[in-house]
């Protein structure tokens, strides 16, 4: 089975105690209207972390800082194996702009479960509401 590698950012508030998560919903293909964290494929020869750093730029029209990794997600799709690299990030420069994703989010962990996953992020959605803060 082929395997392909991508990268995803969980963009935070805080990476210290995120309160508040971005995430965004497809707006093309097979899983259109499903929720994601927004990233892509890894080029040939390219950082995870500047992969994640130009898909943002294409995606939300915006820089984040990387920080740490959070999960790695290993999900078997019915064409291919998916292994994904999920980091910590904020935004460092500009303002979220949507240009490929039908829909965004700030979610705080009451409402992670509010929208519905790509079955690869069910897992991570869970550890995500296992290390975020309360709002208030």
């Amino acid at each position: 089975m082929k395997t392909i590698q991508v990268v995803a950012a969980i963009i935070c508030d805080t990476p210290e105690a995120p309160t508040r998560i971005f995430a965004t919903a497809r707006g093309y293909g097979a899983f259109k209207g499903m929720w994601e964290f927004p990233g892509g494929k890894i080029e040939p020869g390219e950082a995870p972390a500047d992969a994640l750093v130009r898909e943002i730029r294409e995606e939300l029209g915006c820089t984040v800082a990387v920080g740490d990794l959070v999960h790695t997600v290993e999900y078997d799709y019915p064409d291919f194996h998916l292994s994904m690299d999920c980091f910590w990030c904020t935004v460092a420069e500009g303002e979220i702009e949507l240009r490929e994703a039908a829909e965004g989010r700030w979610l705080t962990r009451d409402e992670l479960h509010s929208v519905n996953w790509l079955p690869a992020d069910v897992t991570l959605v869970e550890d995500l509401a296992k290390q975020m803060s309360p709002v208030g």
